[in-house]
């Protein structure tokens, strides 16, 4: 892998991080999960507590989030864990 791939990547896993810990705040979750489905490029997220918020409500918390973060993923999608 050259200095710029790592670079690259360790960028991605930096930005995934963030999502993931932002998301976990803004939902009170304890613990969260994620998995990459590479073929698809779908990001998943399992976060604790999440089916305690009605769907609206994810979408109303989560939104801007997802938007603002701008992750290179056809889709990302939120279940509980």
């Amino acid at each position: 892998m050259s200095s710029s791939e790592e670079n690259e990547y360790q960028s991605f896993e930096e930005d995934l991080k963030y999502l993931i810990k932002i998301l976990m705040e803004s939902f009170e979750s304890i613990d969260a999960k994620h998995f990459i489905d590479d073929h698809n490029e779908i990001l998943y997220i399992k976060l604790e507590g999440l089916q305690d918020y009605e769907d609206f409500e994810i979408e109303e918390i989560a939104g801007p989030i997802l938007e603002e973060l701008d992750m290179d993923f056809e889709e990302i999608i939120l279940l509980p864990l």
